[in-house]
């Protein structure tokens, strides 16, 4: 593979069906309507499937994948893969770390929720100013924002 390459992988645990037979799927970034046409950007995707049913992997990374998939460790590798977790799962500092980290996350993502629904009202609000055909008491009624925010916007739409 090529010098400064990324190679993202992702574990899947319930591809199954049909399109999903294989344990190792790799794909590059190529043009849709001329698939020899590639970004040249050296990203790989690499996804391993729990569930696949081909023998496309070696013995090793099929053993890897059974214990991610919930199987007991098969090989000296896996058991001491097995040994780490359970290490993690028993450090009471890993965990409140792992915790706290997943509720800033949480927070994050509610804020970018908040953000994202405060914008769509701003949006809103602005589509309606510009098209001109409602009273700004209207448009913050029909926006959800405040009469005070409707004229802030339709200030800075006119400085603009």
């Amino acid at each position: 593979m090529a010098r400064g390459a990324r190679h993202p992988v992702d574990v899947c645990l319930a591809r199954t069906g049909t399109e999903w037979r294989r344990h190792i799927y790799t794909f590059e970034n190529r043009c849709i309507q001329n698939p020899e046409l590639g970004l040249g950007d050296k990203t790989t995707k690499i996804i391993l499937n729990t569930k696949g049913t081909m023998d496309d992997v070696t013995p090793e990374v099929k053993k890897l994948l059974n214990f991610i998939d919930g199987k007991e460790p098969e090989d000296d590798f896996t058991r001491e893969l097995d040994k780490a977790v359970q290490s993690v799962r028993k450090n009471e500092k890993w965990r409140l770390d792992y915790m706290t980290l997943q509720m800033h996350y949480q927070e994050k993502y509610e804020q970018g929720i908040e953000q994202g629904v405060e914008q769509a009202k701003i949006d809103s609000a602005v589509r309606m100013i510009e098209d001109g055909g409602l009273p700004l008491e209207k448009v913050a009624v029909y926006s959800g924002l405040t009469l005070e925010q409707v004229l802030e916007l339709e200030k800075r739409l006119q400085l603009a």
